[in-house]
């Protein structure tokens, strides 16, 4: 996973997001400024600057332009190595991608044991998607991993609260501190925090634990025990969703003290007036005025119009299953039916079902929260289901392993003699569909490096076929400039190029001459066309009819399609 995603950080040109981010970076470690970049907060821009505060890159102080002009300023009109630039700040999310994984595997073989968490883990190391964003210095995977981290050290919670309690609270703020879009799981999060210590204040009473809650009290006092079960367990619950609550907005704080530790800030004036019960709630909000300006910059955003593309039709707002859908494209074949199979498991299997809240709920919700959004922009909004759901499917790869030898251990009690386990036919064919579906998932992975961001399954056609089915960062995110560069270089030297290019690169910089046949009329554009996929998805008027008009000859990483008029 480590050589994919250093591979395709190296080969990548920036996409659209990474120079916001990377400028907002530079400025919030040389200027310690919050102007840039509000709508989001600024911890996983922190991390990004972990990794350009070795570049040394150029950056005159005082810029006073918009973000996007920041971020070309920075990457291209100061001196500076893109490219370079660009890998520095995406090694440290890469590293935080690494160290995900890890939490994955921890999880899963808490549940399932060795074997699944190998199994959960494989299915993390070749998920297409968390390795083409997991390259890129954006804050989708870091937000996930923090997330994911918190429910493990939940569960965990529920036999060691004092210590995972205040680490689950410190993960869910880093969640938050990197991408707002996390406040929705907190309430989900504080309530399992609360199953938490319910399950250690039951377990502890079942051990007879002096310390628990049928202790007598003091000399003279009344009984805990006399007290219904609901009010012994009030103080408890109460306490352990403070503990998470308090350490998530004392992290959310540190991420804004650490860029100003006067966190000055004056409002844009982009930012609306948010009236009604929306912006009472922002306003309530126990985080610095930055944060919830960024929030009603969020609402604002949300209102600005977009417009999608699914299976071939281009529309206008939003539709409620684009998430579903585009997932059915770019998760593996086995996956999904590991993932389905996962979560039947941790439903259905006794031993696994305490996991279930831990694993499917924070899933579900954040998954309701995301197809609730107007961006029908990728499946990047969704990139904590392929963490969440390879710890499921462990479960699914436990269940296998361990039908047999339950029955085999209640044949032993039975008879008080050891039974010999043995595998019959249907569990063993079970198991071997299990390893196959991993197997096809490695395979499949393999197959698109290293063009992860337009990677489609086998049913929808691989990868050279995704720019038929969805557009933006689904497939065509600006990552393949540097490629066309070469490629026209290579195969159509000296010829007149015509270029409509979505993204956030300067093609003059890579070398590329070209021209925008859409300021020209239709009878002048000929030789070599070259069209970002993006934008032949949402193409209309004048570029429809250059598209229609002009024979297509070849695609360039799967994301840009090269024409001949």
């Amino acid at each position: 996973m480590a050589v994919a995603m250093v591979t395709t950080a190296v080969r990548q040109t920036p996409t659209i997001d990474e120079p916001v981010y990377v400028g907002a970076a530079e400025v919030y470690r040389r200027e310690h400024s919050l102007r840039f970049n509000p709508e989001h907060p600024p911890l996983g821009k922190l991390v990004i600057a972990a990794g350009t505060a070795f570049a040394d890159a150029r950056l005159k102080p005082g810029f006073d332009g918009n973000q996007t002009e920041l971020g070309r300023r920075l990457l291209y009109e100061s001196g500076n190595d893109p490219g370079r630039l660009m890998l520095l700040a995406r090694l440290p999310v890469i590293a935080l991608t690494l160290l995900s994984g890890l939490v994955v595997f921890a999880f899963a073989r808490d549940l399932a044991g060795g074997v699944g968490g190998l199994a959960a883990l494989a299915l993390y190391a070749f998920s297409p998607d968390v390795i083409a964003h997991g390259s890129l210095a954006t804050l989708d995977v870091p937000a996930a991993g923090f997330l994911l981290t918190s429910v493990w050290l939940l569960w965990r919670a529920r036999r060691r609260p004092l210590l995972c309690l205040p680490l689950a609270g410190a993960a869910l703020g880093a969640a938050v501190a990197t991408k707002m879009s996390m406040l929705a799981a907190v309430p989900v999060l504080l309530l399992l925090a609360a199953l938490s210590a319910v399950v250690h204040h039951s377990s502890g009473r079942s051990r007879g634990d002096p310390g628990g809650a049928s202790a007598p009290a003091a000399s003279g006092g009344p009984r805990l025990s006399h007290l219904p079960r609901a009010a012994r367990l009030f103080g408890p619950t109460v306490l352990a969703a403070s503990v998470v609550a308090l350490a998530c907005v004392a992290v959310v704080w540190a991420s804004y003290l650490a860029v100003d530790p006067q966190v000055r800030w004056t409002t844009p004036g982009s930012v609306p007036d948010t009236h009604g019960l929306r912006g009472r709630l922002v306003g309530l909000l126990p985080f610095p005025e930055p944060f919830r300006d960024g929030m009603l910059l969020q609402f604002a955003f949300e209102k600005a119009g977009w417009e999608g593309f699914l299976f071939g039709r281009h529309y206008s707002g939003s539709l409620w299953y684009y998430l579903p859908a585009a997932l059915l494209v770019k998760t593996p074949l086995g996956a999904l039916a590991l993932w389905a199979a996962g979560a039947v498991a941790l439903v259905a299997v006794p031993r696994l079902r305490p996991a279930a809240p831990y694993v499917l709920l924070p899933a579900a919700v954040l998954l309701l929260a995301a197809m609730s959004g107007d961006r029908d922009l990728g499946v990047r909004y969704a990139v904590f289901l392929p963490m969440l759901l390879a710890v499921a499917a462990a479960g699914a790869v436990s269940a296998v392993r361990s039908a047999g030898a339950a029955s085999a251990d209640a044949a032993a009690d039975a008879t008080r003699a050891p039974v010999p386990r043995r595998t019959g036919p249907w569990r063993r064919a079970r198991a071997v569909t299990a390893a196959l579906l991993l197997l096809s998932v490695a395979v499949s992975s393999l197959r698109t490096f290293p063009y992860y961001l337009p990677y489609a399954n086998e049913a929808f056609g691989g990868p050279s076929n995704t720019h038929r089915h969805l557009h933006d960062s689904n497939v065509d995110w600006g990552q393949d400039l540097g490629r066309l560069a070469e490629h026209l270089r290579k195969r159509y030297r000296g010829e007149r190029v015509w270029l409509v290019y979505k993204g956030s690169g300067v093609p003059s910089h890579y070398g590329i001459s070209a021209s925008d046949p859409r300021k020209v009329p239709p009878d002048r554009v000929r030789g070599v066309l070259v069209v970002s996929n993006s934008s032949i998805a949402k193409a209309e008027g004048r570029l429809a009819a250059l598209v229609a008009g002009s024979r297509p000859v070849e695609q360039v990483g799967h994301s840009i399609t090269v024409f001949r008029r």
